[in-house]
């Protein structure tokens, strides 16, 4: 196999089918085939040219369910092994992965931002990254990565059994956060400027939904909205002795009261990425049927229609939670 389709962002508002030399797997590296592939918020900034971290052209897709096609000499995994993909390559040696954080590696790699993803016929990853699906579908194992985000900051925040929580923010990485929230034994309110996707969101989390800017205090507030405005007004719903994670990143900085900070003896928390842990977390939770996953795929395509359709979807999002393309 001499050469692959893959979808290119060649520069923000161009998306373009191209023919690109077919991977070739190095030591420790297995070439897989794509399956399906979730569109995230991050295809979408990147598209728009509203990603701050990485150069064009590039080749996007991290929430991957791949197969395997061929591992190179003491490779683990069997051909037409369906994986889970860990999108976030590590070096495994700096201070972040000593410690056995990975997710924050100083040398972070993510697929489909800092390297090609997964948008392709083919594609090499190392083997340390996959992780068999095992009974999981496809559509189940290209999920995983978006739910661990928010299993991931839940951990984070420590929500426990009894715990008032608030998540700010439905889009799928808020969604994902108020599931996880619930497995976790915590009361939860989910809060956004657009009701309705707020109402929708608490739905299918099962949890409750907000009607208003939420004037009660919350044992754990965890953002997930990407908003300047909304990260700092999350500081006002924390209680006493409450936890604050911030799930979403943004370029600008974000200011607060110290008085109130030191008043409320409140402690903060950033949220990045996932581990392996919360991928298996989130795969436990699926097996489980505590997730909804047919709820969560609300649109389909092709590979060659994406071309089309991730201009329409970065515009149109009503009714949009996550966009699936499918490869045969």
């Amino acid at each position: 196999m001499d050469s692959t389709e893959a979808l290119v962002c060649i520069e923000p508002g161009t998306l373009k089918m191209e023919r690109r030399p077919a991977p070739e797997p190095g030591p420790g590296q297995t070439l897989v085939r794509p399956r399906r592939v979730g569109i995230c918020g991050t295809d979408y900034h990147i598209y728009e040219g509203s990603h701050p971290y990485l150069d064009y052209p590039r080749i996007m897709g991290h929430e991957l369910a791949v197969e395997v096609v061929e591992t190179s000499a003491g490779g683990r995994l069997a051909a037409g092994t369906i994986c889970v993909v860990n999108p976030y390559v590590s070096c495994g040696n700096c201070v972040a992965c000593r410690a056995g954080k990975p997710n924050c590696c100083v040398e972070i790699s993510v697929l489909g931002v800092h390297r090609d993803g997964g948008m392709s016929g083919l594609l090499c990853l190392p083997e340390k990254n996959l992780i068999p699906g095992g009974d999981l579908t496809l559509d189940e194992c290209a999920c995983v990565e978006f739910l661990a985000i928010g299993a991931h900051a839940v951990r984070r925040g420590g929500v426990s059994e009894g715990d008032s929580v608030l998540v700010v923010g439905a889009g799928p990485i808020g969604l994902g956060v108020a599931l996880f929230a619930r497995l976790s034994g915590g009361n939860v309110t989910v809060l956004d400027v657009d009701s309705g996707r707020g109402r929708a969101a608490a739905d299918i989390a099962g949890v409750q939904p907000s009607q208003s800017a939420a004037a009660d205090a919350f044992d754990v507030v965890l953002d997930a909205t990407g908003n300047r405005q909304a990260m700092e007004n999350g500081f006002s719903h924390v209680a006493h002795g409450g936890r604050y994670v911030l799930v979403s990143v943004i370029t600008d900085s974000i200011v607060f009261s110290d008085p109130d900070f030191h008043r409320k003896e409140m402690t903060i928390y950033g949220s990045r990425n996932a581990t392996n842990a919360d991928f298996e977390r989130v795969m436990a939770a699926i097996r489980s049927r505590d997730i909804p996953v047919d709820r969560l795929i609300t649109h389909r395509t092709g590979l060659g229609d994406a071309v089309d359709r991730i201009p329409l979807w970065a515009r149109e999002k009503t009714g949009l939670i996550k966009a699936m393309i499918e490869i045969a």
